[in-house]
């Protein structure tokens, strides 16, 4: 469930990038104090005063302490939303793993009753390149490790807290470990771990470790208890992993749930996506701070070096334009710029022209692809897809795709059902919330002949597919169910649904002319043997001749139809 990228990168836990070649480090923390002072700076000595006293309260808190206390801003709200959270964590990045690492993903997903009615077992397993032994602590029971933060291309997870997170929230309300089975090569044995999350530390405490058998080459297998609440139907589980295997139909995912009834999506495509490249941040998308910090970092001494060098599509041409446009010499050593220096610059580069980002850093699913995902899971009769040219919002380039399903056994007066993706995961909470659903509202649907209640959904037999493919996705929290209201997705999501409602106008009043068609062929086929009968009642006529009349007849009524029509 995990790939080597400049470093061990973690299966579910987000990875182990970069980050692993340095060795364990303390992970993110956040500190309070009052006005501002830091709490592991100096203590003025001396005096019994209040500021004194309320010093001496003063605290580091590590980002596991926050997160075990505010764990609804992951996802883990409460019991019935926490089991498919950590499934989604999980999965989402066994996809990622096999992906980069070249794999056709074949994921199993079991949910097991324990003993507690309110307690379930999780396991996931896959066929992934697998964790090495010494970053399985790392990658699955410490939060913010990894190396997916600081990366720019389309990638399903981003902050490094994914599974660690599911570990925090089974340790919280079991007490149980994680346990975890990798291995990386048929020539390399399988590890098994079982670990907890030292959450005052944000470190991992290792509990047991050896080597086991496993019948797999590579891959990993992870197996945790949680306090879960199960369900069928919307927002559920068995809803995800469906909707997974429309965005992703070259995954096979087997499912097995709490009643032991098995599931299985077989892949639509055996043709793996294209991986996405990397890309350096785009100028437009810089804030003056984040430019200030990148000064700090860089390997660059210079400023015209440090703008070609860390900066998408800065040429030396370009370079040497904000250069001037700022009044600062290209020559000029970074570790001397001064503040007022830093914020000229950053204006220039907003106001320097500069090619967009380039966009190989995102892998849309592709139109035929969509097509094929919906039609592995939607009984429809009509299946639509386009996929939008990329655009940039804030630096970051995105694609968005639109699918339709139309008809069939799709329920017709019920509202649309609408799927939310974003880079190719699905969004089950937060409907409300995201641009999606209010690109869909917004619509006017009535222009493409749908009934459409005032500020909702439209009411079709349809389902509306939305993907949201970017380097960088602008989710609402940590918990990534909904996406950020940017005037610029929001316009290429509606432009892409007016398109998809003009297609289903068009199929419909073509049903409808061919319906009206059949209606009137009926009538011809109902009276004219009655008209030929009375004919012949008139005129006496012989059967060749009655047969003539007939065809004449209905060549007339036809022509006639057709011109009506």
């Amino acid at each position: 469930m995990t790939s080597t990228v400049a470093g061990q990168r973690g299966l579910f836990g987000e990875e182990a990038g970069a980050a692993a070649a340095a060795g364990p480090r303390d992970g993110a923390s956040l500190k309070k104090g009052a006005g501002g002072a830091a709490a592991d700076g100096p203590a003025e000595k001396g005096g019994d005063t209040a500021a004194h006293r309320l010093a001496a309260k003063q605290r580091e808190i590590s980002v596991s302490e926050f997160f075990t206390k505010n764990r609804h801003l992951l996802g883990f709200d409460n019991p019935r939303k926490a089991l498919l959270t950590a499934i989604k964590e999980a999965v989402d990045n066994s996809l990622d793993a096999c992906e980069e690492a070249g794999i056709l993903p074949d994921v199993r997903v079991e949910i097991l009753p324990t003993p507690r009615d309110d307690r379930f077992r999780v396991i996931v397993e896959d066929n992934g390149p697998g964790i090495v032994k010494q970053q399985l602590p790392h990658v699955f029971a410490r939060l913010l490790y990894g190396s997916k933060f600081h990366v720019l291309k389309q990638q399903r997870g981003q902050q490094g807290i994914g599974i660690s997170a599911a570990a925090m929230y089974g340790q919280l309300t079991t007490g149980k470990p994680l346990s975890v089975i990798s291995r990386i090569g048929k020539k390399h044995p399988a590890w098994y771990v079982e670990l907890k999350i030292d959450t005052a530390k944000n470190r991992p405490e290792v509990l047991r470790e050896m080597e086991t058998d496993w019948d797999k080459e590579h891959g990993t297998r992870i197996e945790l208890e949680l306090e879960a609440k199960v369900q069928k139907g919307k927002q559920s589980v068995d809803e995800y992993l469906l909707q997974t295997a429309i965005a992703n139909p070259h995954v096979r995912l087997e499912y097995k749930d709490w009643d032991g009834q098995e599931q299985v999506f077989d892949r639509a495509t055996k043709t793996l996506p294209p991986q996405p490249t990397q890309i350096q941040p785009h100028p437009y998308g810089v804030e003056v701070g984040m430019l200030g910090g990148m000064m700090k970092t860089t390997e660059a001494k210079k400023l015209a070096a440090f703008l070609k060098s860390d900066f998408s599509r800065v040429s030396p041409r370009v370079a040497e334009e904000i250069c001037d446009l700022a009044k600062v010499s290209p020559d000029a050593r970074l570790s001397g710029l001064e503040a007022e220096q830093i914020e000229r610059i950053h204006q220039a580069m907003s106001q320097v022209k500069i090619m967009a980002p380039a966009t190989d850093c995102i892998v849309p699913i592709g139109e035929a692809g969509l097509v094929a995902g919906m039609k592995k899971v939607l009984p429809a009769e009509l299946f639509l897809a386009e996929t939008r040219a990329p655009k940039i919002y804030r630096g970051n380039p995105f694609v968005v795709e639109v699918g339709v399903a139309w008809g069939g056994e799709l329920p017709a007066e019920e509202p649309v059902r609408l799927v939310r993706f974003a880079n190719r995961v699905p969004l089950l909470y937060q409907q409300g919330a995201c641009v999606t659903t209010k690109s869909v509202i917004t619509t006017d649907w009535r222009n493409y002949l749908l009934q459409q209640p005032k500020d909702a959904l439209p009411v079709a037999p349809m389902a509306i597919v939305v993907h949201l493919a970017s380097a960088w996705v602008p989710f609402t929290s940590e918990a990534k169910e909904a996406i950020a209201h940017y005037p610029e997705i929001l316009k290429e999501i509606r432009l892409s649904l007016m398109e998809m409602g003009r297609k289903i106008a068009t199929h419909i009043r073509k049903t409808r002319r061919a319906a009206d068609e059949a209606k009137k062929r009926n009538y011809i086929d109902m009276f004219l043997p009655t008209v030929v009968a009375a004919l012949h009642e008139i005129l006496v006529l012989d059967p060749p001749t009655q047969e003539k009349a007939a065809k004449n007849l209905r060549d007339i009524l036809e022509a006639t139809r057709k011109q009506n029509v």
